[in-house]
């Protein structure tokens, strides 16, 4: 049984410089506000705010020593890279560096991964988990485009030495003038030929450029949530879903049609997959493939072209920032191997209630989404009437699993880092 009940949200969206402050959160039973960070969490877990005020933190790692990286979207004392010391329920900070700032943030075989909005770079690990020439990194990626739109690049690695990048497109819906009022697709989207999808590089030749990399999959409008299933062995990722239906096409969408729609889709990607964007989105509600209003849809017309389906599907406008397949083995056996999402929240469902500011579980069984998906953790946005208004406090971005099966949560508003435990 949850703690506090959900059906506020979940009935009408499933109907359509210096120091920072660190501390431990003592649950304190007299103060409900202070408990589990403010969260609301399934019975038997428990939360704990280990680090806060650390600036605004993306993605982070943690590493096989329990070293967690947290990733800045702006510098703090000029440095982008953030790497603190647990001692239990708190972490404190054992070093800053990097002079970038940006989203991806990744360990893997003894190298910290870490991305601007136009390079990829690692960092050599020692014993310890520190990175041991931080002031120094390898830059593996060069030159990823930049338009000022869908920036941020997401990453992920395989176990076959591959790294994946996000690509945003730098467009809602490929308009001929972008966001306007009734302007058309442009034909053949010529976006699609440099961004709006997925692409591969090797995860350790230095020095390649964004030509080197191949376009493992196309049609995504914009990733920010992305990882690798190792059961099933293949990429995943989180597609955020344009914007805008009804003030660019009022004639076909309501301002409560809009405020569900298209839904934030699920995909699991082979190499030379097409998602579809910007001819289709998805309608999950009906579980169709929707003709897009730029390219002759009606909000009636099914999309007829090649796109492969999503895996799962959530309501619109929720931005899914971060994936995470629990591998673990301290939370119970029902969520060994299913994906936990972190929905930032929305800022387009006016003149609705904004929504999401959570974190969901996706059960999975065999390397598929198996039942629906729950919410797992809330109460991030702090106040309803704040959630309501978008004014939330804190927007769930990053998540991490720590060597103990921990869950990890990052806040990119104010800086916070959240630690999920359970115990029987």
């Amino acid at each position: 049984m949850k703690r506090k009940l959900l059906a506020s949200f979940l009935v009408p969206a499933l109907a359509i410089g210096g120091l920072v402050s660190l501390i431990a959160l003592k649950n304190d039973p007299k103060n409900p506000e202070d408990a589990n960070g403010g969260l609301t969490l399934p019975s038997g877990f428990s939360a704990a705010i280990i680090a806060d005020n650390l600036g605004g933190v993306r993605h982070i790692a943690v590493t096989p020593q329990n070293e967690i990286y947290a990733k800045l979207r702006g510098l703090k004392n000029g440095k982008g890279i953030v790497l603190l010391h647990q001692n239990g329920d708190k972490a404190e900070i054992k070093m800053s560096f990097g002079n970038f700032t940006g989203t991806g943030m990744a360990v893997k075989n003894g190298y910290l991964y870490a991305s601007s909005d136009q390079e990829v770079f690692r960092f050599k690990l020692n014993a310890n988990g520190e990175a041991a020439n931080p002031e120094h990194p390898e830059k593996i990626v060069t030159g990823l485009l930049n338009r000022g739109e869908h920036e941020a690049k997401a990453i992920t690695l395989d176990n076959a030495g591959h790294l994946y990048v996000n690509i945003g497109a730098y467009s809602n819906a490929c308009q001929v003038k972008d966001r306007t009022k009734g302007s058309p697709g442009q034909k053949g989207c010529p976006i699609l030929d440099s961004a709006g999808g997925i692409w591969q590089f090797s995860a350790s030749k230095p020095n390649q450029h964004y030509g080197d990399g191949i376009r493992y999959a196309t049609g995504l409008r914009n990733v920010v949530g992305l990882d690798w299933n190792k059961q099933d062995n293949k990429l995943f990722v989180m597609q955020h879903g344009r914007d805008q239906l009804d003030d660019l096409f009022p004639q076909y969408f309501t301002a409560k049609e809009n405020a569900v729609l298209p839904a934030e889709c699920m995909y699991a990607l082979n190499k030379g997959d097409n998602a579809g964007w910007p001819y289709m989105y998805y309608d999950w509600r009906t579980h169709k493939k929707m003709q897009m209003p730029e390219y002759g849809g009606d909000g009636k017309k099914v999309y007829e072209g090649k796109a492969i389906d999503p895996v799962a599907s959530y309501p619109g406008h929720l931005a899914p920032d971060g994936l995470l397949f629990y591998t673990g083995n301290q939370f119970p056996a029902r969520y060994k191997n299913g994906a936990f999402i972190a929905f930032h929240g929305s800022w387009n469902r006016a003149p609705e209630p904004q929504a999401g500011y959570f974190v969901v579980f996706q059960p999975f069984v065999n390397g598929k989404p198996s039942g629906k998906w729950e919410v797992f953790a809330d109460g991030f946005a702090g106040s309803a009437e704040d959630k309501a208004k978008g004014n939330a406090k804190h927007r769930p971005c990053g998540l991490a699993q720590g060597p103990d099966g921990s869950l990890y949560v990052s806040d990119d508003n104010l800086g916070t880092i959240y630690k999920i435990t359970y115990k029987k």
